[in-house]
């Protein structure tokens, strides 16, 4: 292993995991004269999809494609499980660090700018809390604003009389 500047270089290269990549491996996240303990890059990415879910104002997570994806996959037998499923959720992970980045759709109203702060704020606190990495940065892409009137069902046709009785 080679050093520069003074620094040594990582014994690992970090991992990125996206929505559309199942395969994360695991990070060393604790080594004591015990054992060790590793974290996947998957469960990072599930941690902080969840975290950003629980922010009110959320309504989504993921650009147009990958929830269009989603929710084919949701529909295939076996397909709703795994790290394929985190639509709107990447994550960088390192030995100490981990960095991620965010698509969101936001309810219209929300001050986005406060939602946005709200989701890093939470998703720094479980990363770090759940798994000892440090969360040097989670990036935050507001792709869509989602309308009520949009999704709100039309009004049921009239029942019309019937035609035999």
């Amino acid at each position: 292993m080679t050093q520069s500047a003074g620094t040594p270089e990582a014994a690992t290269p970090s991992v990125t995991t996206s929505a559309g990549t199942a395969s994360s491996p695991a990070r060393l996240a604790d080594d004591t004269a015990h054992g060790k303990t590793t974290i996947a890059a998957s469960v990072v990415q599930k941690i902080a999809g969840i975290a950003a879910r629980e922010i009110s104002g959320v309504h989504s997570m993921g650009g147009g494609v990958s929830r269009a994806f989603g929710a084919i996959r949701e529909r295939i037998p076996g397909g709703g499980t795994g790290a394929a499923n985190i639509a709107g959720v990447a994550v960088e992970v390192g030995e100490k660090q981990a960095a991620v980045d965010l698509d969101l759709v936001v309810e219209y109203g929300a001050s986005i700018v406060e939602l946005a702060r709200a989701v890093r704020r939470n998703v720094i606190t479980a990363v770090e809390r759940m798994t000892g990495l440090e969360v040097i940065e989670v990036n935050i892409a507001v792709n869509d604003i989602h309308l009520p009137d949009v999704d709100a069902p039309a009004e049921p046709p009239a029942v019309a009389s019937a035609r035999v009785e």
